[in-house]
């Protein structure tokens, strides 16, 4: 079977990083598979972006020819917003190319657009990285159009300027006229699509996004430590987030509230942040604060995560959560809201600790608990690790990628 996989990039965000993990998932159990992308960096061979320099130009030029669009909403919901305007030629590739199904992921920044979208005639399937598909522009929300429907009297109060919201909505509406298979990497999302007016009648199947737990695993804490120059005995907490605390959904602001009141609670505590360089301002908790800035490195990754004694995700809103899935591979808990993604990932006070949404009074004694605990007996990590190599593990998911393919119409639709 011959699959072909799109995403706009190979390597930025975690959508990225997702699809490429799928990619060579399912390549790993004997499936033909491609990655098609229009920033390639990974100089991998199976991975395929423009070839030529002018090309390649115009791939990252297209998101700024749709900025004028995303420039016309005023007041509207923070974060990336997608109108998918500028045509393409990726559905009449597809469309003339043998592959036997198509494998779309985060095709936005005008990759695709929703016109080239409603052309696939191709076995398509959709593995969903956030919720642009079903709303608007908007990626994520937490508002309920997207279960209604957009239209003028249920738009924000807030918003003004043209309905960026509604006319993208419309046009899918109006081009996406037959359902493809949808996959997504939590059962939270999963309730989302079948709950959105868009999309509620479309199959929508839940597979989690695979890991390599041969590559992510447990270091020795005490050389993970060192080979970081990090204190043996420190309570060491780790944060990360590309962009660090200025993705107001990745919920920084939180865990800093969480963390105040730790203050003076906790001997030896110690804050890592990666993902961002350390700010002008430094920090004030009452207790010292690393960056480590950005990572390109997975190994540095995975000895991050194997010298903390717990990960803090206190994300408002996540897909599925890829830093959690990791940090249970590399056998570290997890303390997280109990909300989106996070809620499939970590098991309460088995594999983590799952805090009531948004109430930093838990989340600052989940904290607690799990650094404690870890101090008492290692089994919390032991028991992430044996989570995720059940769950998550590259090849167990792509036996569930496969059976899907298997099931996918052979002739066009």
């Amino acid at each position: 079977m011959k699959v072909v996989h799109l995403n706009y990039s190979d390597s930025i965000g975690g959508a990225a990083r997702a699809a490429l993990r799928i990619h060579h998932a399912v390549r790993g159990v004997g499936i033909d598979s491609s990655l098609r992308v229009n920033r390639a960096t990974q100089g991998n061979p199976t991975v395929t972006g423009p070839a030529t320099a002018p090309g390649r130009l115009l791939a990252r030029s297209r998101r700024i020819l749709a900025s004028p669009w995303r420039s016309v909403l005023k007041g509207g919901s923070p974060g990336l917003h997608s109108p998918a305007c500028i045509p393409s030629r990726w559905a009449r590739r597809l469309n003339a190319s043998t592959t036997d199904v198509v494998h779309l992921h985060w095709i936005n920044c005008e990759m695709m657009s929703v016109a080239d979208i409603g052309r696939l005639t191709k076995p398509t399937v959709w593995t969903l990285h956030d919720m642009w598909a079903f709303c608007g522009a908007e990626h994520y929300t937490e508002g309920h159009r997207y279960r209604e429907g957009y239209s003028a009297a249920n738009r924000p109060i807030h918003e003004s300027g043209f309905d960026l919201d509604r006319w993208t909505w419309r046009r899918k509406q109006r081009h996406w006229r037959r359902p493809f298979q949808i996959v997504t990497p939590s059962r939270w999302l999963a309730g989302c699509v079948e709950q959105s007016q868009l999309m509620r009648d479309w199959p929508v199947t839940v597979i989690p996004n695979p890991i390599d737990t041969t590559v992510w695993c447990p270091v020795d804490k005490l050389l993970a430590r060192q080979t970081l120059n990090l204190p043996p005995d420190a309570l060491v907490v780790l944060f990360g987030a590309v962009g660090g605390d200025e993705d107001p959904r990745k919920g920084f602001d939180l865990l800093r509230d969480a963390l105040q009141q730790l203050r003076g609670r906790l001997e030896g505590l110690e804050l890592v942040v990666f993902g961002q360089l350390a700010p002008a301002q430094e920090l004030s908790l009452g207790f010292p604060v690393r960056h480590t800035g950005y990572l390109h490195d997975d190994e540095k990754l995975r000895l991050l995560y194997s010298a903390a004694d717990a990960v803090a995700v206190p994300s408002r809103l996540e897909a599925f959560g890829q830093t959690a899935s990791e940090a249970h591979a590399c056998g570290t808990p997890v303390v997280a809201f109990n909300t989106g993604g996070l809620a499939d990932i970590v098991a309460h006070r088995h594999t983590g600790y799952l805090s009531e949404p948004f109430d930093v009074q838990d989340l600052a004694a989940g904290i607690e608990w799990v650094l404690r605990a870890t101090q008492r007996d290692p089994g919390l990590g032991s028991a992430a690790r044996e989570r995720a190599c059940r769950l998550w593990d590259s090849r167990i998911v792509a036996r569930q990628y496969a059976d899907l393919y298997a099931a996918m119409p052979t002739a066009d639709r």
